[in-house]
Order: C-alpha cells, then sequence, then structure tokens
C-alpha cells in the first residue's frame, strides 16, 4: 500500500465518522419538574383560601343584622363570573403569592381582582393606581387608595423563600426522578459497518429504521426485529443489576417541601399533609394564630373602605363570621356552663357561636345554677326539694 492509499484511506474513514456523528439519538429528555412547585403552592396557599372563602360577612347595627349595598356583593356574587366562595379564594391566593392584592369596583357594581397595576405613593395625598389591569382589559381611569380596597401580606420571608428554595428542590427532585428513570431505561447501541457510504439518502433511511427499532422495544411487550448485515443493535443494559430507588423517597421529598411552606405560612403541617392523629389541636392552632389574623386584616380595610365615617360613629360595624366559630354541637357543652355560671347571657352566646340576634327576651336575662350558687339565690337549675 502507498503512503497515497494510506492518506485517501484515513480521509475517507474521518468523512464516514462525520457522517456517522451526525445520526439522531434516541431518548427521553426529563424536563424541569414545575409541578414540585405548584403542587406545594396549590395545596398550602389554596388550604387558606378555602377557610376564608366560607366567610359571612355582616353588617351589624345595635346588635343586629341590617342591610348594606355591600352585603350581596361581599357574600353572594362579587362579579358576573364569580361566586363569592370563588372571588375570596383568589382574593386570598393573590395577597398570599403576590405579596398585594388589588379590588376595584367598576361603573356597574362588580368587585374585580387586579392582574397587574402600578402603585403610585403619596407622602400627603391618596397613593394612586395606574395601568389596573384584569383578564386583559386595562383601565383607562385611575384608582386612588379610597375607591379600591388594597392589602398587602408583607410575608417578604415567603416570597424570598419561593424564589430560593424551588430552584434547589426542584433541580434535586428532578435528579431523584431521573436516577428512578435511568434504574428502569433500557439502552442500547446501534453499531454501523462504517465501510458503508452514509451519504444523506442513507442517513435518512437508517434513522428512520432506528426510530422504527426503538418505538418497537419501546411500546411492545414482545418485541421482534430483523437481522442485517453490516447493523447490530445490542441492548448494553441486559442482565445488569441496578439499585431500584424508591418511590418513597420522592414522597418523603415531596411532604419536606410542603413542611417548609406551611410552616412559613403559619399553618401546621398535619393538616395539609392529612395527619388526622394532630388534627384537632393543629386546627385549634391555625384559626388562632393564622386564619383570625388573616380575617381581621380583611375586616379592616373592609370596614375602611365600604363603611362611611359616620355611619362607623352611629354604631355600623363589619363583623366577620364563619372562620373562628365552633359548630353548635362543639360548643354546647361550654355553652351551658358559661350560660349557667351567669358569664355571659343568651345574645352573647349566640354571638359566640355565629348565631344572628334572637328578638326572645329569655336571652337578656343571666342565669345561675345550683352547681354555682347556693341554693337559696339559684334562680335556675338543678331539682326542686
Amino acid at each position: 500500500m502507498s503512503v497515497l492509499d494510506m492518506f485517501n484511506k484515513n480521509r475517507n474513514l474521518g468523512q464516514e465518522l462525520n457522517e456517522i456523528f451526525d445520526l439522531d439519538f434516541f431518548g427521553l429528555d426529563v424536563e424541569q419538574r414545575l409541578y414540585l412547585k405548584n403542587s406545594t403552592i396549590e395545596t398550602c396557599v389554596n388550604f387558606m383560601g378555602r377557610t376564608i372563602s366560607v366567610a359571612d360577612f355582616r353588617f351589624i347595627k345595635d346588635k343586629k343584622r341590617v342591610k348594606h349595598d355591600f352585603d350581596y356583593l361581599l357574600n353572594v356574587r362579587p362579579n358576573s363570573n364569580q361566586s363569592a366562595a370563588e372571588f375570596w379564594k383568589d382574593f386570598v391566593y393573590t395577597l398570599l403569592v403576590e405579596n398585594e392584592v388589588l379590588v376595584i369596583l367598576t361603573d356597574t357594581d362588580e368587585l374585580l381582582i387586579a392582574d397587574s397595576f402600578d402603585k403610585i405613593e403619596y407622602a400627603l395625598y391618596e397613593d394612586v393606581f395606574k395601568s389596573v389591569t384584569v383578564k386583559g382589559y386595562t383601565f383607562k381611569r385611575d384608582f386612588v387608595m379610597s375607591e379600591v380596597i388594597y392589602m398587602t401580606y408583607n410575608n417578604k420571608k415567603f416570597t424570598k423563600f419561593l424564589d430560593g428554595m424551588f430552584k434547589d428542590y426542584s433541580e434535586l427532585f428532578s435528579r431523584m426522578v431521573e436516577m428512578k428513570m435511568y434504574d428502569s431505561q433500557i439502552r442500547a447501541l446501534a453499531e454501523i459497518d462504517t465501510t458503508q457510504k452514509l451519504d444523506e439518502k442513507n442517513q435518512t433511511r437508517l434513522n428512520k429504521f432506528i426510530q422504527r427499532l426503538y418505538q418497537n422495544f419501546r411500546k411492545s411487550a414482545f418485541a421482534i426485529a430483523p437481522k442485517i448485515k453490516g447493523f447490530n443493535y445490542e441492548e448494553i443494559t441486559k442482565g445488569q443489576g441496578t439499585k431500584t430507588q424508591s418511590v418513597e423517597e420522592l414522597e418523603r421529598l415531596k411532604k419536606d417541601v410542603t413542611k417548609q411552606v406551611a410552616n412559613i405560612l403559619g399553618i401546621p403541617s398535619a393538616l395539609v399533609l392529612g395527619e388526622l392523629s394532630e388534627y384537632e389541636t393543629a386546627m385549634k392552632a391555625y384559626i388562632r394564630l393564622t386564619a383570625k389574623p388573616l380575617v381581621e386584616q380583611i375586616k379592616d380595610e373592609l370596614t375602611a373602605k365600604v363603611i362611611e365615617k359616620k355611619d362607623y360613629d352611629n354604631g355600623l360595624k363589619l363583623k366577620v363570621y364563619g372562620v373562628n366559630e365552633k359548630s353548635p354541637l362543639e360548643m354546647a357543652q361550654d355553652a351551658e356552663k358559661l350560660r349557667g355560671s351567669g358569664i355571659a347571657d343568651g345574645h352573647e352566646l349566640r354571638e359566640i357561636i355565629g348565631f344572628e340576634y334572637s328578638d326572645d327576651p329569655i336571652h337578656n336575662k343571666f342565669f345561675m345554677t345550683k352547681n354555682f350558687a347556693n341554693s337559696d339565690v339559684a334562680v335556675e337549675g338543678g331539682e326542686n326539694e
């Protein structure tokens, strides 16, 4: 063999290798799993949203419920596309995730939650909201602070936590899923005789053949493939023992993320994870430390925006029921002790339970049972001797 023949052979071999490197490789790429973040937010934030969605907003004057222009909007139908429950779920979701929420009253007397807006702050004048956009529609007019319902959650820790934590956890979760898929993945090599010329036409035919072969092995329980001269398919994972990663590890990671987000929001993890053994204690802590302060914040903002100062001075108040109260059956024993010890009258007990004012005069009286007073001064309870 001459030196010239050797150079020609090496040149042809290099060309064939370049053509082989242009072949397509078939496999499944593992995308970033954003559902880890979405599922955690949906679990925790929507839990609080559902809590507020059952709230009953009542306008009270002289201990009696009175009619108000906002009664229907707050409790029945805030706008033509949402019920009150749906509206308050979206309200809380936006407040917690975006750290602020803006609600405007349209010219047709509908309450709408803004998707985006620009807030202009002033020191001596009312803040102004410009470019208020709802479902793609941008209002041309500006809204001042006294015309809107605006709240901030001031939970910068939660927002900062979400930005950093989910980046790390998503990568970790994705890698764990990748390893689980890797354990069960079928990997193979397609050996091609490089003495054959791989022009564009042959490359296309070869790619189609490999793809058909790959799909046959991937989808069929029993697969048969033809054996072709110059082409060899070898499964490299056949007979290899791999350490299978438990799916429970993925579940533990998801629970760990949910616990941390729940703790930031002040939700006992037992509630969002369904741990029934600690349900009662966790629910009491959640209502007292998380739900009640949020309800108070909403009540204060609504009071300032929907009740005029002169009406407030004349005794008109806004109260929220349905969130903090126990059910009548849960409260029955405690109510009996409060009434029988003379601590509360009937009206006060009905308010604690969440019942509306009653005109029955029996609720105006205080009672002391025999268990709490001498028999000669007891006015109710016990047996007559």
